[in-house]
């Protein structure tokens, strides 16, 4: 079920520091588990629609009955938690990286109810967990097949914000791109928006002219410059290879069903606590994965990548998170 509200942009991460986890779990099981997702831009948006298809996918088992508000704006997010809380849920699911005083004060006077919100900060007891997308796993391996396809030894990155969940992935897929590439170089911009596809594409053009024929596509827009100009791109979080067709080389794909479903049983039983879940976007928990086209990635680049990728997985080889800003080489 759908409640609209009015569309607004997620808002920049905002606030400070917050408490540490407290184990104290909310012992009451439920015997029907209701679940409200509540997001800040539309469920097909590409963050977003993560979350929202591992939650349809739970509703569609029968593990929960699910409503949800997309497009709130940071103004009624709060409002919008309360109205929820004070309906009978027992989680809600959402993001609060501009509003986390705000979302932490509503958990806080709703105990009994399960919170499982997008954030950069540190679980809240007894019942605020957090997540975010920590796909830099994947994000690494379509570096190594960026950096082996430029030709130019020129990459250009086009990202929304430079924020943690951002800079973690951008980070990785140019220690990716290093590794394939020791004379690559990068440019680096951010349109400070997470959907502008009109400024991605115009910055994506600007790269290109700088010399840039691989690009990063963080963002919505940059595959569509890389298409009229005949480059090559690397998707973000959903796989929009079928959209641009002998565009996108690879893609790191984002998967919420891990993240969602222990947090649904763990309500289930009893046995719900403050937690910080990013763990489980990790490729180990399948929240994480990647696709490539190996009809556009020569066999011995393909070769290499998954080997890397079973290195990932088998935990002889880690892929460093560096939350860092990521900068332009020239």
């Amino acid at each position: 079920m759908k409640l609209p509200l009015i569309l607004t942009r997620r808002g920049i991460l905002a606030g400070a520091a917050m408490l540490s986890m407290l184990m104290s779990p909310i012992s009451a099981m439920a015997d029907e588990v209701k679940v409200a997702g509540i997001f800040t831009l539309p469920v097909d948006q590409q963050w977003i629609s993560r979350i929202h298809i591992a939650l349809d996918a739970a509703q569609d088992r029968g593990d929960i009955e699910y409503v949800y508000s997309e497009n709130v704006s940071n103004t009624d997010y709060e409002r919008v938690m309360r109205e929820y809380a004070e309906n009978g849920v027992n989680l809600i699911v959402g993001e609060v990286f501009g509003l986390e005083r705000a979302a932490r004060k509503v958990a806080a006077d709703y105990p009994d109810i399960a919170f499982l919100m997008g954030s950069s900060f540190a679980p809240q007891a007894p019942n605020f967990s957090v997540f975010d997308n920590f796909i830099h796993e994947p994000a690494y391996l379509s570096g190594m097949i960026a950096g082996a396809a430029s030709e130019n030894n020129v990459i250009g990155m086009i990202g929304g914000y430079a924020i943690p969940e951002v800079n973690r992935l951008m980070n990785a897929f140019m220690e990716g791109a290093r590794e394939t590439n020791s004379d690559v170089s990068f440019l680096v911009n951010f349109i400070d928006s997470w959907y502008d596809p009109a400024k991605a594409k115009e910055s994506s053009f600007a790269m290109m002219d700088a010399g840039a024929d691989v690009m990063y596509a963080e963002r919505f827009g940059v595959s569509d410059a890389a298409v009229e100009r005949g480059m090559k791109a690397i998707g973000n979080v959903i796989d929009t290879s079928a959209d641009y067709p002998n565009t996108i080389l690879a893609s790191a794909i984002w998967h919420m069903e891990a993240t969602v479903d222990t947090a649904i049983k763990a309500v289930s039983n009893g046995s719900y606590s403050a937690d910080d879940y990013g763990q489980y976007s990790f490729m180990a928990h399948g929240g994480g994965s990647l696709v490539l086209d190996e009809s556009l990635v020569p066999a011995d680049i393909v070769s290499l990548v998954k080997a890397k990728e079973a290195a990932i997985m088998d935990g002889s080889y880690t892929v460093v998170i560096n939350d860092d800003a990521p900068v332009s080489d020239k």
